[in-house]
């Protein structure tokens, strides 16, 4: 494999990654994919490591011994190191990184700086940060000469108007930092990156594009460039996710500390891990087990999951002043045609007129040919678009002149 890289997207539980090849004119091709599951789980359970080609043929699936990242880390750099036909190893390391802050608005090589400015931004993203930066030190403790790039949610929404990335709050809190962010940008980026090939008349639009799924959020974009998304300074506001609340009156959290005497951490509990589909149902956050269900609770669930995507697109449509479509994508958003097909029909008021066979099969447009605003459906691949910013910009430190 020429010039392979390695493409880690870590959490809690798990350490997601992706192999790809480069090819002679530096672009990147997937090789295998995979994940290492059961880490930071109790030592009688067992940790798994699943490697399947690019076309899903299982390579291994095997138990590992150890339980943390760096173990997870260490079974798939020697199972690479045996198959995957480089002498050098891995060429580099990318990794999705959640939350970049005010500082990291593009991908940057990783070091000791780098580490410390990730570490400080874990209160703002306390589900996600502390697994990136774990697999980061982990890369570091087995391969630390290979050099590590991190790739950030945040980076894409940069170029949102200031007035869009405020809060109606003291300006010197505003100059803190506290402000709007927004995250999911590596899909959204990877979406706008292929709607020249799939959606040709949409790539100088407005558009909405609604990632959906156990995280989800929604961003409007003018011309390729993120103006207004639903999520802010952290990864909770806007819609209702699969454990967290989405948008909420910053009362209710005041009510909580003060009348039923909750600490800040069972707070962030409740916001970050029993709330959403999951504390709205009583039953699941996940939307394929609510849609089976007949319980009250599950539909009620999936209603209000519904009419927040009709309120926030109402809201972005006003940012954009227009619609000319709108892209579902990720886990909810690719597969669950019931979701789509209740969006589409409340958002006919913006001329959107849903063909519900085309909705129904997958297929790329959903939507009639004379629709006023267009619907589509497009997978994402936040792990290629991590990889082309990978390649590309240890290329560029590799040969200065290549830089822009």
């Amino acid at each position: 494999m020429r010039e392979p890289l390695l493409i880690i997207n870590a959490g809690s539980s798990s350490l997601k990654f992706s192999v790809f090849e480069t090819a002679a004119d530096r672009s990147v091709i997937l090789g295998a994919h995979g994940q290492v599951e059961g880490i930071g789980e109790a030592s009688e359970q067992e940790t798994q490591i699943e490697i399947a080609d690019a076309g899903n043929k299982t390579l291994i699936d095997q138990p590992i011994t150890g339980h943390d990242h760096e173990s997870a880390m260490r079974a798939i750099h020697d199972w690479f190191g045996a198959h995957i036909g480089s002498e050098a190893g891995f060429s580099g390391v990318g990794h999705r990184v959640v939350h970049g802050g005010a500082v990291y608005t593009e991908p940057v090589v990783i070091d000791d700086r780098v580490l410390t400015v990730l570490q400080e931004l874990i209160p703002l993203a306390p589900l996600h940060q502390p697994h990136h930066i774990s697999a980061i030190r982990a890369v570091s403790a087995v391969a630390p000469k290979v050099p590590q790039v991190a790739c950030f949610d945040t980076a894409f929404h940069a170029t949102a108007p200031s007035i869009a990335q405020q809060f109606a709050l003291p300006r010197s809190l505003t100059t803190r930092g506290v402000r709007r962010y927004g995250f999911h940008g590596l899909s959204y980026e990877y979406i706008t990156s292929v709607l020249p090939q799939v959606a040709p008349e949409c790539v100088d639009g407005k558009i909405v594009i609604a990632h959906l799924g156990n995280g989800a959020s929604m961003c409007a974009i003018d011309k390729g460039r993120s103006v207004a998304t639903t999520m802010g300074f952290t990864a909770l506001d806007g819609l209702p996710m699969g454990t967290r609340t989405g948008a909420l009156d910053p009362g209710v959290i005041l009510y909580l500390l003060q009348h039923d005497q909750m600490s800040v951490s069972e707070v962030e509990k409740l916001l970050y891990e029993r709330s959403g589909l999951l504390g709205v149902s009583g039953l699941s956050s996940d939307m394929r087990t609510l849609l089976a269900s007949d319980r009250p609770g599950a539909k009620e669930a999936v209603d209000l999951f519904v009419y927040r995507i009709g309120r926030e697109l109402g809201s972005l449509v006003a940012a954009l002043g227009g619609l000319d479509a709108i892209v579902f994508t990720a886990g909810i958003g690719e597969h669950a045609p019931e979701i789509r097909a209740r969006v589409c029909k409340d958002a006919n008021w913006i001329g959107i007129v849903l063909d519900e066979t085309a909705n129904s099969v997958g297929s790329r447009r959903i939507s009639v040919k004379n629709s006023r605003a267009s619907a589509w459906c497009i997978p994402t691949d936040e792990n290629l678009m991590i990889a082309r910013h990978t390649r590309r910009l240890l290329d560029r430190v590799a040969s200065p002149a290549l830089q822009d």
